[in-house]
Formats: C-alpha cells, structure tokens, sequence
C-alpha cells in the first residue's frame, strides 16, 4: 500500500495521453487453435475436424433451467466472437444430456463430464449444471479458426476433476479491483475450470465492503473505495452463474488497521496509527532525474491488532460476521487469523497482565483461544470457518479448513490432526515467478515447494517461496490426501494496479487450474510453456485484456515510439520474490507505471527463443537463420530505444537494453561458426556472469531483500538461450 494521491514522476507528464491510443492498435487477434488448459482426464482426437457453419442447434434432454440457459448464451455469444456465423441452427446439432444436482456450488458438486464430437454432431453429458458449464469450456477449447469457416475439433473426452478446490484469491484490500476487473477474471476462471474465488476484503489497508450495521467501515475504513452490498451481491451472482463459490475473509485479529481506524476503541495499542500519519511523514525528493519518496516513520499498515481480551472485540465480531453472512451464502467463511505480532500484546500491560491471570504462556496462546470463540461466532451463522495455517494450533473442530501458506510441512500439520487443508503454499503469483516454477509444486507435496525448472546457470534448486519449508517431511498418507481439498493461488496486490491485475493473473493461473485439475502425472514443462500463448490469446479472445492494457501502459510512457518498450518488456520478466516490493519502498507508486510493472512473469518470445536456442545447440541448424533474424532484430532495438525521449522509468532500464544488444551480439558471434579468440570467450563469459548475478539477486526471499537489484527491476529472460548458444563457440 502506498500513498494515496502522491504524484507518479514516471506518468504524470503523460496523462493527458488518450487512453485508447492501445486500443487503437491495427494488430489483430491470432487465430485461435485447439490448445487444452486444463488437461482432460481421458481424451482422443482423431485428426478429423466438424465446421461450424453457424450456432449449433441445441436439442436438450430435458429442459433446461435458468441457469443452463444463460450458460448456453453465454457460449454462444462466445462462439461469435470466435468468427462462428451468428446464423442460429446453421450449424451442427449439440445435444446436452444432464441431470439436477441438488449440490452444485457446494464441495459435493458434480463436475464430471463427457464430449463426443464427430460428424454426426456434438454430444455432451453431464450430471449436473458444473459439468455443463465445464463441457462447453472445453468445446471452446477445441475451436480452430485458422481457416474461413471455424471448426472443432472431433474426438471422445471424458473428464473430472482431481481436486474439489481450485481457487484464486483477490485482494482488494491494497489495491481496489473495479466490478469490471473482477467479473473479466470470473470468466476466465470459467474457461479454465476454477471453481472459488477468495475474495480477501479487509487488511490493515482498507475495507471494502458496506456494512449497514457497522457503517465506519468502508466511510473511515474503506477510504472512499468499497464495494456496496448490492456489487457484492452482483458479483456472487455473476460468479454462480460461473460455477465459481465465492468465499469471503474478513481478517481479525491481526491485519485490522482499516477496521481499527474506524473503531479505534477495538486496539491493542493507543493511538491506531493511519495511512494519514504515514503519508505526512514521508517527502519527496528527486535527484539525477528520478524521484523518490523519503519517510521518517513506517509505521506498519499491516501489524496493528484487535485486543481480545477486550469483551467489546469479540461483540464486534458478531455483528459483522452475521451481517457478511447473510451477504456472502457460501458455506465457508475465512477469518484470516495469519501475522500477528506478539509485541501487540506482550507489550500492552493489560493485555499482559491478562494473559498471566488467565494461563496464557504466550501470545499465540491467546490468539488460540481468540481463534475458537471466532469459530463458535460463525458456526452460529451456519458458516465453516476457514483460515490461514496459524489456526490449526487453536483448540477447533475439525472441520475447520486450514489453508497452508507457511511452507508445505503445513499441509502435513494441519491433515494429521484432521483438518481439511487448501495449499497456497508454492502458488502465490506476487512472487513473480514463471508458470513453470508454481506448476511443478503439487498440493500433495511437503517435502518442498517445487523446483525451479531452469534457473540460468545453475542445477535446479528448491524453490524459496518466501516461507518456511521441511524437506524431511514425511509423505501424506492415503487418509491425509483424502483431506487435501485442493489449493488456491494468492494475488496479493502491494504492487497490483487495477491496469495490472489481467497479466499478473494470467495466463500463469491457467497453469495453476491444470495443476488443480489434471493427472498428477501431467507435470511436462515443455508442453506446458507451448500451451501458454494459445491459452492466453484464448481467453483474450473471449474478454481477459492483458495485452491491451499493456500497450495502453506502454504507450502512455512512451507514446511517439512504442516498439522499442514494446519489445523490451517482450523479452525481459521482472524481478523476483518480493525485489519488486523493496524497489517500490524507493519509488512509491511510480512503480505501478514502470516496465517492471508492464513486463509479464512469462515471456512467451523468451521460451520460444530458448527452446530454439536449446535445439540447435543440440545439433539442429534448420534453425540457424531465424535465431540469427532474432539477434539482429534485439540489436536494432536497442539503437531505437536509446534515442527514446522518455520519463525517468524508462531511462532507467536503458542498460537493460545495450546489455541485451551486447549479448546478442556475442550470439550472433557464436553463430558464425568460426573459431572466436580467448578475449571475445572472457568478454562472453563476463557478460553472462553479470547477468547470472542479477538473477541470483532475487532467487529466494533473502537475496530479494538484501542484495542490488538489476536496473529498473528487469531481467533478461533470454538469458538461457544465449547461453546455449554463446556455449557452442568455438
């Protein structure tokens, strides 16, 4: 969370630019083909195609309810998007067989579903409304539209879920989500099979949620950004019609700053400091072009908490819980529960001196007993609590489902004394890690939260997920997998923006939905950083603006010229678990505008590059000509970009550029195929190791927060590549 209103140095000179300057882009949408994410349980596709020529004809087996209905107008209205003729019944017959399911949005829902689509026609059965709505997902998944009339592709699926749980949590705590934002990414977590979205509404930054009984909630707490009880209901609306449970947390005791601005009286510690404090402590300064933001006090938005021992907490509690119950109808309810810091209490007297009157050893002690009285409140409203690892040490009921977020020993922890358990741990996309690194984590695993699948110039190492990890941990037993509900992926946003929240989601959640869904056995990297492209230019054909809010970004920074930025961020990938937090300690909310902020954690030109790389080292040297096209095309751009008049952001990651035309050159050198004398190996070598420590920089949550970061906080994804080929040089 940063400062509110603070002027943004690397945009504000620009912000006259239209912002439909992206929009107006002459670039048209690539063609969709069949790209599957996740992957069906049981598929065959016989190399046979059936052409749409208009909207299928829909035969129903019994007629369908409200819900079936828009879920069939919905796929239709997608199909023309897609190029398919709006000609309704032009095209084939689709036959849709399904029964009731007195469970569907519930953990129990049947999501189960078979296709057969042939020459005679497509036919889809399913057991409930899930299956409907994830069979035609799929039948969008097989659309080919590559040649003038769109056609699917024929073949027998039969598919189910792996895990029940399959969820993504947004915060809009940090930074707001429009209703717009929220409903683009309920329809693609739609295509891709997701199932819950975590919906975290409160932390120490705002609350977003109107309340009627407690209304100094979103007027002091919101800060003029929340959500009326009529959005709330719209969007979990919106989110049924989807398939997709929405989950709310409200977080107490700790991460309550927002609540306790409103209700000072509720704090363990006099007075509640605010983001108005914060904001008057803190000056800007700028030197050598650039502008940064100075504070003499940081106090921590995050770290004031509730007094439990104050009688008037726990009545709070109640009146919230039961008026968010009503409004949020899913059966689970998430409290948080996560952070709190001792010191909050250990060093209020009272709260002290209550604790040793009463038994308490120590602070987590209370927080246990807090934790228990919190879940009799929902438990009262009809709701399951559900929290943050810490509150599998409280005395609960079992059914209390715990979300791992520690480290994966937790999944071990919490399932041995039977609790329900949903992994976050290895999933969370704040940390700016590809797909590949969260896709090769499994809900089952505690032993380590994955493997970084190439990390450049080294053997692959166990992923750092910022948390803690045990990798002499025994394996789940039958009986505690039977407990996994599955895992979920965390968006914290302290470095999101509205603009932002499209690409740092996708298509790194498709992948995650595959992890969800698919065989344990489906774990091929390769494959997967092939899928990506096509899975994202999918969902953007169906609404999801990743790619046009990036160029609306990069054209607003450098609007005269926007290839050479264009192809930068094209190629680079920011900096790693949490760096991006530590620079923006420096730049404030400029960060939000940088190319940082613009390029994505998976640089699909970057795979293409090192896979093509990787082949003709190995021998393959069809693929002379095009890398060498590539090479000279970096180097071109960089002479573009150095001439770029451009804000402060921009000129800052101008080394980034010349070091990549530098690599590029010594690519294009190893290309030649003559032999290359030792000065040229060392400068080689020189350049690669300079860039090998950038990304050493941030490899793990300590490097992030100790060492220099690479200019700008980019990195050169295109690293592996010349590697491969700067290693075959003679």
């Amino acid at each position: 969370m940063f400062l509110p209103g603070r002027a943004m140095s690397c945009g504000v000179a620009l912000a006259a630019l239209s912002l439909g300057l992206a929009d107006a882009r002459q670039a048209q949408a690539a063609a969709l083909i069949p790209v599957f994410m996740p992957q069906p349980a049981q598929m065959v596709l016989n190399g046979q195609s059936l052409a749409l020529t208009g909207l299928p004809r829909i035969v129903w087996s019994q007629p369908p309810s409200p819900l079936l209905k828009r879920a069939l107008a919905r796929f239709e209205a997608r199909l023309r998007q897609a190029g398919v003729s709006p000609r309704r019944g032009a095209g084939p017959v689709l036959t849709i067989r399904t029964g009731r399911d007195p469970n569907y949005l519930t953990l129990d829902a049947k999501e189960s579903y078979s296709l057969d689509v042939s020459s005679r026609g497509i036919a889809l059965e399913a057991d409930g409304p899930a299956g409907v709505l994830h069979g035609l997902a799929t039948l969008l998944q097989m659309l080919d539209t590559r040649e003038a009339v769109p056609a699917l592709e024929q073949g027998e699926v039969h598919d189910a879920p792996r895990f029940k749980w399959r969820g993504l949590m947004f915060d809009v705590s940090r930074h707001f989500q429009s209703t717009d934002t929220i409903k683009r990414q309920l329809d693609a977590m739609e295509l891709t099979k997701l199932n819950v979205m975590h919906w975290h509404l409160s932390d120490g930054t705002g609350f977003r949620v109107e309340s009627k009984r407690l209304p100094r909630l979103q007027e002091v707490g919101g800060h003029s950004r929340y959500y009326t009880q009529a959005q709330i209901r719209e969007i979990v609306a919106y989110a049924a019609d989807r398939g997709i449970r929405v989950v709310p947390e409200f977080d107490v005791p700790g991460h309550t700053l927002a609540i306790l601005t409103a209700y000072p009286a509720l704090a363990a510690r006099q007075p509640v400091p605010t983001v108005k404090d914060w904001q008057q402590d803190c000056q800007v300064a700028s030197s050598n072009g650039e502008t940064t933001t100075h504070c003499t006090k940081h106090p921590d938005l995050n770290t004031p908490a509730m007094d439990p021992t104050n009688p008037n907490v726990l009545a709070f509690a109640k009146v919230l819980f039961a008026e968010m119950a009503e409004l949020f109808p899913d059966r689970y309810f998430h409290t948080g529960g996560d952070e709190v810091v001792s010191a909050q209490w250990n060093d209020n007297p009272q709260i002290a001196n209550y604790m040793k009157v009463h038994g308490y050893k120590d602070a987590p002690a209370l927080q246990a007993a807090f934790t228990a009285e919190i879940e009799k409140v929902l438990a009262a409203n009809g709701k399951v609590m559900m929290g943050w690892d810490e509150v599998s040490e409280a005395p609960i009921p079992k059914n209390v489902v715990v979300e791992a977020w520690r480290g994966s020993k937790w999944v071990g922890t919490a399932t041995a004394l039977g609790h329900p358990v949903v992994v976050s741990s290895g999933y969370y996309l704040d940390l700016l890690n590809p797909s590949a690194t969260h896709y090769a984590v499994d809900p089952f695993d505690t032993r380590a939260d994955g493997l970084d699948p190439n990390p450049p110039g080294q053997a692959p190492r166990p992923l750092d997920n910022a948390f803690t990890r045990d990798p002499n941990a025994p394996p789940l037993s039958a009986a505690q997998e039977a407990l996994v509900l599955g895992g979920e992926a965390p968006l914290w946003t302290e470095i999101v923006s509205d603009e932002m929240v499209d690409s740092r989601l996708w298509p790194r959640s498709a992948a995650l939905a595959e992890r969800y869904w698919s065989s344990q056995s489906v774990r091929d990297i390769a494959g997967l950083n092939k899928r990506l492209p096509g899975v994202q230019n999918f969902l953007e054909t169906f609404g999801l603006k990743a790619s046009d809010h990036q160029a609306r970004m990069i054209a607003r920074l450098t609007p005269e010229n926007v290839a050479p930025l264009t192809q930068l961020v094209a190629i680079t990938v920011p900096v790693r678990n949490y760096a991006i937090n530590r620079l923006a300690e420096r730049k404030g909310e400029d960060i939000l505008l940088s190319p940082a902020a613009i390029a994505a954690p998976d640089s699909f030109e970057a795979n293409e590059f090192n896979a093509q790389a990787a082949r003709y080292a190995a021998g393959d040297r069809s693929l002379l000509v095009p890398l060498q096209q590539r090479l000279v095309r970096y180097i071109g751009n960089d002479e573009a970009f150095q001439k770029l008049a451009a804000p402060p952001c921009v000129e800052e990651v101008k080394p980034v550029s010349a070091q990549i035309a530098a690599l590029s050159r010594a690519g294009l050198d190893a290309l030649q195929g003559r032999p290359l004398g030792k000065s040229w190996h060392d400068h080689a070598s020189m350049l690669l190791t300079e860039q090998d420590q950038a990304f050493a920089a941030s490899a793990d949550h300590d490097a992030s927060n100790h060492m220099k970061q690479p200019a700008g906080g980019l990195l050169i994804a295109i690293l592996p590549g010349l590697k491969s080929l700067i290693a075959t040089a003679r």
